[in-house]
């Protein structure tokens, strides 16, 4: 893969490619991919969709929008720091005008992006989403659909549901958001469909980055930035955008540290451990008599976690710098903190976090009502968009397309695009208003 091909500007739509000197100075292109991005209402959904404790009652805990916030400026620096490295590795791209602020414009784009295709409740949301059509009244519709559409819907993905955001059109305009395909590169940290499933024990087989429906959009991204081919014959797979395992980085970082942060801060985890697990990982940076003389508990963790987030950020640029043309000839085949020299350290405070944090009893909890929520709201609307087509709606179905966005009542002769549409309604709601519109199709609420 070559640098000047995965730096494109091009977007949706456009014939030919841009150049980074053909562009307005005083606004770069991939920092219009950002503004885009904070102006969608699917990123602004994000400010009430879970991150680890769902429905939080107080105004600490990180939401989706938080978090993505927060990796987002994550990966400006860790972009930043990698493009000025390049850039003096490879001084021709000085010459076509690049330069290291480019680099970190892209994966901040992208790193910001990168949950927004999660469905409500957190990753149990994806899951729920899968197993009404693995295991509940979905099943029904299996011998309808293709294999690798089936695989689409009992196996949801938000990454999947992410590039469906970024790339279908929307607000009057054909496109949508028509982000420049480095940013969608950068985004795709799984390019592949969802079949054949985990064909290697690269990380680019963990996952799936699109759904059937968006192939062609895929396909055109990964081409023009030149990604290469994983697979020969029908089934779509490539090597990952380099610039995704920054961004992979970014949230990796994230939620490693912040998640272990928030659940101290709300008491699931004591605070000796915060010392115990972290100083491993700040141990050359750490003044112990600053770190004493702070106060407050959330303000000693919040130093502890500034420093660790500063190790592994310097960690991933090291390892990427190291691994460049290996990961430009799509050999790299783990996340860039697999292979840190903190990567123990990581996977305890990670093990931590699932012990005290993600099984807690009241995530659990709100979990599962996340389950039953999710299963109702597809149920009910997929039967009303279903029977409308078949020209059987009853009256209820009618009243409940009525509740239905217009965007979203797809007739479509295809059943896996009427059935899509509906996920990506449910998908895309935050977790309140999917209590509230369940609310209202079970009767509990009139008005």
């Amino acid at each position: 893969m070559h640098w000047e091909q995965l730096l494109s500007l091009k977007r949706a739509g456009d014939k030919d490619g841009r150049f980074r000197k053909d562009q307005d100075e005083t606004r770069l292109g991939f920092e219009v991919d950002f503004d885009r991005i904070v102006f969608s209402s699917a990123f602004r959904s994000l400010q009430d969709k879970t991150q680890v404790i769902p429905l939080s009652d107080t105004d600490f805990v990180h939401t989706r929008l938080t978090h993505s916030m927060e990796v987002s400026v994550v990966g400006r620096s860790l972009g930043r720091i990698v493009g000025k490295q390049l850039l003096e590795k490879h001084p021709y791209l000085k010459e076509l005008g690049y330069t290291f602020n480019d680099f970190g414009a892209i994966v901040a784009a992208a790193a910001l992006s990168h949950d927004i295709g999660n469905p409500p409740f957190g990753h149990s949301g994806e899951k729920s989403i899968g197993e009404y059509f693995n295991s509940g009244n979905g099943q029904k519709f299996k011998a309808e659909l293709t294999d690798k559409e089936w695989q689409d819907l009992i196996d949801f993905e938000g990454n999947a549901n992410g590039f469906k955001i970024l790339t279908q059109d929307g607000l009057g305009v054909k496109d949508g958001l028509r982000l420049s395909y480095a940013t969608l590169g950068a985004f795709m940290k799984y390019p592949k469909e969802s079949l054949p499933k985990k064909a290697t024990k690269h990380i680019v087989d963990k996952k799936f980055g699109f759904f059937q429906s968006e192939k062609d959009k895929f396909v055109d991204v990964a081409e023009t930035l030149g990604l290469k081919t994983m697979r020969t014959g029908n089934d779509v797979a490539y090597h990952r955008h380099p610039l995704a395992y920054l961004v992979e980085a970014a949230d990796d970082i994230c939620y490693t540290i912040i998640d272990f942060e928030d659940g101290i801060n709300l008491g699931l985890i004591d605070e000796e451990f915060a010392l115990e697990y972290m100083i491993k990982l700040v141990q050359d940076k750490i003044d112990i008599h600053k770190y004493h003389s702070l106060q407050l508990k959330k303000d000693r963790v919040s130093y502890l976690r500034a420093l660790a987030i500063s190790t592994l950020i310097n960690e991933a640029v090291k390892i990427f710098i190291e691994n460049e043309e290996s990961i430009l000839e799509g050999t790299f085949d783990k996340s860039l903190l697999d292979r840190c020299k903190y990567e123990a350290q990581i996977n305890d405070i990670i093990k931590l976090s699932v012990e005290k944090i993600y099984h807690s009893r009241s995530v659990v909890e709100k979990e599962v009502a996340g389950y039953k929520i999710i299963s109702d709201l597809l149920e009910v609307f997929i039967n009303a968009v279903n029977n409308s087509y078949l020209g059987k709606a009853s009256n209820y179905d009618q009243l409940t397309l009525m509740m239905l966005p217009q965007e979203f009542k797809n007739q479509s002769e295809s059943l896996y695009v009427r059935i899509m549409s509906v996920c990506s309604y449910v998908a895309g709601m935050s977790d309140s208003y999917a209590i509230l519109v369940h609310k209202k199709i079970s009767g509990v609420m009139m008005s």
